[in-house]
């Protein structure tokens, strides 16, 4: 036995097997790895929730009024009350009373049933004003106004009487179940066709638009039997409600199908941006375009969210004045993201081929 220490085996300890890897190498093996999808989701994941919350919150935790489209009926020529009323008012809320003019109430009622009014102002002898606010087109600004109406009166020496003249559903003091059923048909929506792509990843083009279409539907009728029926909380006109709820849903759906055909595994993140991040906060739903930053009550109603809560709030609240526009928005969408997934389909990961394994041998 010799005493000389034992010298470590020279072909698995040194050599070129064993050199230490480079930076770039040791990056390639990383990126080749599963901890690299990870840590890009942590970071993103990171990024979307500071953004959800800012998005949120510089919509919606301080609405502040820009501009409040007001129907007058009275003379050209305010009184001298009326117009330090209306100064009052402008100074209270920070905004302008965006006045158009009309020579009768029912001219004024008119506008509001057309949505382009959230007020009436009418003008009385004896330095008294009326003012006519509506909950059913903005809870939010219907609010404000019933609020600074009566101390702006008192500090300008002006009588002022305030009623609602289009109240909101009792079951729904607030205005906020049409935010939350479109909001549900949203999420639902682009999540459904999330869990097709996973669950059942073979489905052809044609067949997962048809199911996307299937879910729509059903979801969309339960939706609105449950706020409607079961909870009775507004009172839709069901049909119309439905299918706008399918529309709303298979829009969304599509919509996660054309960013998967594009962008493949991070096809989440345009879909999130789009419908949550910017879509809903800009929709109106809970809180009312006027008040909403300028930016966002523009964007808002040509993404498919704010689309669905006008369509589905002038259908539950204005029925005789629908606009054509939020129905165009949500039809424009679902071409779109059908189109887009049509002509790539190739891309989509998923599908299966048109014969099974084996077919052709056995025909053979």
């Amino acid at each position: 036995m010799s005493d000389q220490p034992e010298r470590p085996d020279d072909s698995g300890g040194h050599g070129a097997h064993a050199r230490p890897r480079g930076a770039g190498e040791k990056w390639h093996a990383f990126k080749h790895s599963p901890f690299f999808p990870a840590s890009v989701l942590v970071m993103i994941l990171a990024a979307a929730a500071g953004l959800f919350a800012g998005s949120y919150t510089y919509a919606m935790a301080d609405p502040a009024p820009r501009r409040i489209p007001t129907a007058v009926v009275g003379p050209a020529q305010d009184p001298p009350e009326a117009a330090k009323f209306i100064q009052g008012m402008e100074k209270a809320l920070g905004s302008s009373l965006e006045l158009h003019r009309y020579d009768s109430y029912p001219e004024a009622e008119e506008a509001v049933e057309a949505q382009r009014s959230f007020a009436v102002l009418r003008v009385r002898e004896a330095g008294r004003v009326e003012l006519d606010v509506a909950s059913a087109s903005g809870a939010s600004v219907a609010q404000l106004l019933q609020q600074a109406g009566p101390k702006v009166g008192k500090a300008v020496g002006v009588q002022v009487s305030v009623r609602d003249l289009k109240p909101l559903d009792e079951g729904d003091p607030r205005g906020l179940a049409i935010f939350y059923i479109s909001l549900a048909a949203v999420i639902i929506g682009f999540v459904g066709a999330i869990q097709l792509s996973v669950h059942a990843r073979a489905l052809n083009p044609p067949e997962r638009i048809a199911f996307t279409a299937a879910y729509a539907l059903l979801g969309g009728f339960v939706i609105a039997a449950v706020v409607d029926w079961l909870l009775d909380a507004v009172q839709l006109p069901f049909v119309h409600s439905w299918m706008l709820l399918a529309l709303t849903m298979f829009t969304s759906g599509m919509v996660f199908t054309m960013f998967n055909t594009l962008f493949g595994r991070w096809a989440m993140i345009p879909t999130w941006g789009v419908m949550v991040l910017i879509g809903n906060p800009s929709s109106g739903g809970a809180v009312s375009w006027p008040l909403l930053p300028s930016i966002f009550g523009t964007i808002g109603r040509w993404l498919p969210p704010g689309a669905s809560v006008n369509a589905q709030h002038t259908a539950v609240y204005f029925p005789g004045n629908l606009h054509v526009q939020p129905y165009l928005v949500l039809a424009a969408w679902s071409v779109l993201s059908c189109t887009v997934f049509w002509l790539w389909r190739h891309r989509h990961p998923g599908g299966r081929d048109p014969k099974p394994p084996g077919h052709a041998a056995a025909a053979t």
